[in-house]
């Protein structure tokens, strides 16, 4: 009688089994499987992303990496108050990007690939931008709004085509577009700003091959004007706060989260030097302590951005090795889990949903 081969979980790794690695001595760092740097020191890094997205900018300037920025507040309104919504929290000022299609359209916008019919709103005297509705200074003339916005493409191509690393946190699939053209707005109108038109601004749930096609072109493009650069990718573990579609928004929230962690794998699996980092799993699997998320279970805490953060930090070229600590603490001694609930939902588009 002929021996077979030893099968291959004879041979797999304690990472592979439930019962060695969730179970029992669960490690972050063994979650993440890449064996270089998914950054190194010097490298460009470029971001975007939902709400989520913002909290790795703080961590990844305190801990020596280079986060590279090329849209700034110029010196003279230092002294103003910064924007409600994250627009500074970026590379450039393009703020929370909600859908995969809304930053595939903002590279073609970047490049004057794509130049969208619903541009600007007329509001108050003053040109609101529909894909950054919430701008504290808003433009008082269409001339300045085309000037500024002009300047803010250029700054967000600068950032795109120069990054080395592009960190891209994945975060709804439900979004409004314009029936016009298929624009994706980062906000139902009416909401920020602007006015609701049932006939112009139509509501659509992204399926997952379209969030895998968006996905995938948008590397594909990016990587023709930046053929080295690097991504990691990941889905935000925060749910929706509402849901226009008919389900009960937690069956919605697992939808969106589904297909967007779908999607991330199907790039890990379609394109070289995509690397997918699970801060999904970090504060949503079920190894995760109750205190990751705030009592409204919606909110994530600064405990589990640390965590996520952490783990981040361990798989990349730091110039320190110290336990990692919340950039939001303060002398004064507020808790950092405060700070990031109420940083969510001032910097959140989707938030105002819900008021």
């Amino acid at each position: 009688m002929s021996v077979g081969a030893i099968h291959p979980y004879k041979t797999a790794a304690d990472r592979a089994f439930w019962s060695r690695s969730v179970s029992a001595n669960f490690n972050l760092r063994t979650l993440v499987g890449a064996r270089e740097p998914l950054i190194r020191r010097g490298d460009k890094v470029v971001s975007a992303g939902s709400c989520f997205a913002s909290n790795l900018v703080p961590y990844l300037e305190k801990s020596g990496l280079n986060y590279f920025r090329t849209e700034k507040m110029h010196p003279a309104f230092a002294h103003a108050a910064a924007d409600n919504f994250g627009y500074s929290k970026f590379s450039a000022a393009y703020g929370n990007i909600y859908t995969v299609r809304q930053l595939l359209q903002l590279l073609r916008r970047a490049l004057d690939q794509f130049l969208p019919v619903e541009d600007h709103w007329q509001q108050d005297g003053e040109v609101v931008d529909p894909f950054r509705p919430g701008l504290r200074y808003k433009a008082r003339t269409t001339a300045e709004f085309a000037a500024l916005t002009k300047q803010h493409l250029a700054r967000t191509r600068l950032a795109f085509t120069a990054a080395d690393v592009f960190v891209l946190t994945l975060g709804l699939t439900e979004a409004w577009i314009s029936s016009s053209d298929g624009a994706v707005f980062p906000a139902c109108p009416g909401t920020i700003a602007g006015q609701f038109h049932p006939d112009r601004h139509l509501f659509h749930n992204f399926t997952a091959s379209e969030v895998s096609g968006d996905l995938s072109s948008f590397i594909t493009e990016l990587r023709a004007v930046n053929p080295l650069c690097r991504f990691i990718i990941t889905v935000s573990p925060v749910p929706l706060v509402a849901t226009a579609g008919n389900e009960h928004v937690l069956c919605a929230s697992m939808y969106s989260k589904s297909v967007l962690r779908v999607a991330a794998q199907e790039a890990v699996l379609r394109h070289a030097d995509v690397t997918y980092f699970p801060a999904y799993e970090i504060v949503t699997g079920p190894q995760a302590p109750d205190s990751y998320f705030s009592p409204d279970r919606r909110n994530v805490t600064g405990e589990a951005v640390e965590a996520v953060m952490s783990t981040l930090l361990m798989c990349c070229d730091t110039t320190s090795t110290d336990t990692v600590q919340s950039p939001r603490a303060t002398d004064s001694g507020v808790a950092a889990s405060v700070l990031s609930n109420a940083i969510s939902e001032a910097e959140c588009e989707e938030a105002m949903m819900n008021r």
